[in-house]
């Protein structure tokens, strides 16, 4: 199987891998207080490419009522590309490759 071929699943485990070495060689006592939270609980990494298209499109709106926000949502969420998802779930391994070259430090995107 060439590189280019490797499953998702077997490229996100070694991305992960690096990831902690690099957090190990930057912030060695980190890791040996046991178990990292690398990201926030509450938030999935996908989340981070929905927030902004979506915090932009909501921008100066004004909603009388939860059924109208709630309309809006779903109405902005109907009209969006078939890809978007895709596309930040895609980006996801350039962000956390910038993560491992830059040592842990912070990312601008």
């Amino acid at each position: 199987m060439s590189k280019r071929s490797t499953p998702f699943a077997s490229r996100y485990c070694s991305t992960l891998d690096r990831l902690k070495e690099a957090i190990g060689r930057k912030r060695p006592g980190l890791l040996r207080r046991g178990v990292a939270s690398l990201r926030r609980p509450d938030l999935a990494p996908s989340d981070f490419h929905l927030f902004g298209p979506l915090k932009r499109h909501l921008g100066g709106m004004a909603f009388e009522t939860e059924d109208d926000l709630i309309s809006e949502l779903r109405k902005w969420f109907d009209n969006l590309d078939v890809d978007f998802f895709r596309v930040g779930i895609n980006s996801l391994l350039s962000r956390w490759q910038k993560c491992i070259d830059l040592h842990g430090d912070y990312v601008e995107k």
